[in-house]
């Protein structure tokens, strides 16, 4: 996998609100991490933890309420309409339902072809456009027989490549995929994995992967930030966040991951109560309610994402847990 020291992705302070009936719901508060050229970010955490809209917010299908996202050192948020249209070409995202995210009316060469289209020389050249269609169908390793198939014809595998292959025909430098295969079988996954890795090395591909599974984010991310209620509590090399991690709550999600062997086995950590309301948050730490080792002052004073050591961070007031 090619990477660099270069920032190709910084976000600074990220928060996107939305407006509920008993006031704002906190969905992304206050979030920064930066992605290295050529390297993958995972980003993790259960379901409602503003992890899908960060990467919806940072590609601005969602608008931030405040914040940065620098893409080569500019701010995305500030770009006119012209400038969008580039940045769309250099950022693209795969959904987690490739069902839903694709026109069932149109075919797997439509599909495809559909943001070409919006490129001058593929839209005044239909045999450039064609060629290109087929070269991504090659690509991703979906068969040319299946060019005229319709969403509803393939299975989810294929169905996920085609998804793949739409994102990949502008020749983007970033790809945010969010949950791409959390809707596929165990064999399946693997395969598009094992493809997304693939491409990545061949194409230089940046990624942002977000998943909810940290076993599937094991395999393909170099650095993995782990959410919870809209904030970024840890943050690390996946050997770190898997061999020496610091918050409670990326254990407890650890050790609910299986030991594919026979005969052992790993503590779980039962997390008791519920997660709070994302609107009206509580004081102090937003894990303190869950938090086997909770204490006044963690109820009281937020921690902030701190450096424990060797670029590894960690949002909790006892970072020295065993």
């Amino acid at each position: 996998m090619t990477k660099s020291s270069e920032k190709l992705v910084e976000i600074n302070h990220l928060k996107k609100y939305f407006k509920v009936g008993k006031g704002f719901l906190h969905a992304v508060d206050d979030v920064s991490f930066y992605i290295n050229k050529g390297e993958t970010l995972g980003l993790v955490g259960e379901s409602g933890c503003g992890k899908s809209t960060t990467g919806r917010t940072l590609i601005r299908l969602l608008e931030a309420d405040s914040g940065e996202v620098n893409f080569h050192g500019k701010n995305v948020l500030s770009l006119n309409k012209a400038e969008m249209q580039t940045f769309r070409e250099n950022v693209q995202m795969v959904f987690q339902d490739p069902y839903s995210s694709l026109n069932p009316r149109l075919s797997v060469f439509d599909l495809i072809a559909e943001p070409l289209t919006n490129i001058e020389e593929y839209r005044k050249d239909k045999k450039k456009l064609d060629a290109r269609v087929r070269e991504m169908m090659d690509v991703v390793g979906l068969s040319r027989r299946l060019i005229n198939a319709y969403p509803h014809e393939l299975d989810g595998g294929r169905r996920q490549r085609v998804g793949i292959a739409r994102a990949l025909s502008v020749k983007p430098e970033f790809i945010v995929l969010d949950e791409p295969v959390s809707a596929l079988d165990v064999c399946i996954q693997a395969q598009i994995i094992n493809l997304l890795k693939r491409l990545q090395q061949e194409l230089n591909l940046t990624y942002l992967f977000i998943s909810h599974d940290l076993s599937v984010v094991k395999h393909i991310s170099n650095r993995i930030g782990v959410m919870y209620l809209g904030k970024i509590v840890e943050l690390g090399d996946y050997r770190t966040i898997f061999g020496d991690s610091r918050h409670p709550y990326t254990k407890a999600l650890l050790s609910a991951i299986p030991i594919p062997k026979i005969g052992v086995e790993r503590k779980q950590i039962i997390l008791k109560g519920d997660v709070p309301s994302p609107v009206n948050l509580p004081g102090g730490c937003r894990f303190a309610g869950r938090c086997p080792y909770a204490t006044d002052k963690c109820r009281q004073e937020e921690p902030k994402l701190k450096d424990v050591g060797n670029t590894h961070y960690a949002a909790c007031h006892y970072d020295n847990l065993e």
